[in-house]
């Protein structure tokens, strides 16, 4: 048994090398995947019992570690829906059979066919939905959870509710003209879009006259007959220091929309040219352009004018042991028993780490090591076949000896 044991051993030894040079291979072909983290060898002795004045040689096995709980360099990229983890978590994800994973890899753009959100693996992120409001979170279970998909989004009407004067002066110089304002009396005129709920435009005319020092009226008007809106009469008061003294605020139902108030909190009466700019929310129907991301999770699709609705919250996942998890296909980790059941809460909750946004998190391979281990490995390899070798020789020449 001596013999067949040293060749055993041989062969062992090189089965062992090969596997080892095996997950350097993967390390290296990964070395610039997004949120790769590499694996390693463990190599772990099997002994026989040898009889006394005998040795019977024994093999070697591997176990394949990897390194996921270690966190690597982030990388900064263009792209609103482009997120690492900085700290501890995992997003979750599910593949096209349904099968919940996590993974680090945040590189997600929106799937043409289904409006979901995926990565590069064609995994489908998980978050809860916005939709009815602050969303109920299992603490050790996905339920809850659905693709974060922002098809739904699309084509949608935001009806206009409310509008502030964000920058805007008023004539102290001006013609006292008193009399309500209207189109044919006025000191002062600018206009503003509101939508309806089908998001249709409304124009309002606002007109402004000088009635007396400090004092102004603010009416609104119907761009397309002219008519005064119902209640829109305001008295704007300034003081000495051309700061309005009243709070004055315009309301006024938009057609076929909703209630909607105009906010005059920032105007002044200073010896300057009449200035107007102002904010109002609301949008006519158009598409998603893009999602994006931000640091606490949620999700925002974001249309073709800029503006933005919130979607979803994405969670993250922990797990007790993340070196147990198992890598699978896709840059993803399915839970074991020995990495314990998921923890489900959001960024910075529990020990959880933050979601950075226009980030991705970089593989955790450092070349120049995978390239000393795989020169280890190839030596290693070498002197088990010649162990191999030899054996072999050894055992032509005890066969010789029978003939």
């Amino acid at each position: 048994m001596g013999l067949y044991g040293v060749l055993n051993s041989g062969v062992s030894g090189m089965n062992a090398q090969s596997n080892r040079l095996g997950v350097v291979a993967d390390n290296i072909q990964n070395q610039n995947t997004v949120g790769y983290k590499r694996g390693s060898t463990q190599f772990s002795s099997l002994l026989t019992e040898s009889g006394s004045g005998s040795y019977d040689s024994g093999s070697v096995t591997t176990v394949v570690r990897h390194d996921i709980g270690s966190k690597s360099n982030m990388t900064a990229t263009t792209s609103a829906s482009d997120v690492a983890i900085s700290g501890n978590g995992f997003f979750v994800v599910k593949d096209a059979g349904g099968k919940t994973a996590l993974t680090r890899a945040g590189n997600f753009v929106i799937d043409a066919k289904t409006g979901d959100l995926v990565n590069a693996a064609g995994m489908h992120l998980q978050g809860y939905s916005l939709a009815s409001g602050t969303p109920i979170l299992s603490m050790n279970s996905f339920n809850g959870l659905a693709p974060v998909n922002l098809a739904s989004m699309g084509m949608q009407a935001h009806p206009s509710t409310a509008g502030s004067i964000t920058t805007g002066n008023l004539n102290s110089n001006a013609e006292n003209k008193g009399g309500a304002p209207s189109p044919s009396n006025y000191t002062s005129a600018t206009s503003f879009v509101t939508y309806d709920n089908l998001g249709n435009p409304f124009q309002a005319d606002l007109y402004l006259v000088n009635n007396s020092d400090g004092n102004w009226q603010a009416a609104a008007y119907n761009h397309t007959n002219k008519a005064l809106i119902p209640g829109t009469t305001t008295p704007l008061t300034f003081d000495t220091f051309g700061k309005l003294s009243n709070s004055a605020s315009m309301s006024f139902t938009v057609p076929n929309g909703q209630p909607f108030k105009l906010d005059f909190a920032n105007l002044t009466q200073m010896a300057g040219d009449f200035t107007f700019q102002g904010r109002v929310d609301g949008n006519k129907p158009q598409i998603v352009d893009h999602a994006a991301i931000d640091t606490d999770g949620t999700v925002y699709a974001v249309y073709q004018d800029g503006q933005t609705a919130a979607a979803f919250r994405i969670p993250l996942a922990t797990v007790a042991s993340p070196d147990n998890l198992t890598p699978r296909s896709g840059n993803v980790f399915e839970v074991t028993t020995g990495s314990g059941a998921p923890e489900i809460n959001f960024a910075n909750v529990g020990g959880r780490g933050s979601i950075e946004s226009h980030s991705l998190e970089d593989s955790n391979v450092d070349l120049g090591n995978e390239l000393a281990t795989m020169i280890e490995s190839q030596t290693g390899y070498g002197a088990n076949s010649k162990v191999f070798q030899t054996g072999t020789e050894m055992l032509e020449t005890l066969v010789n000896l029978k003939r």
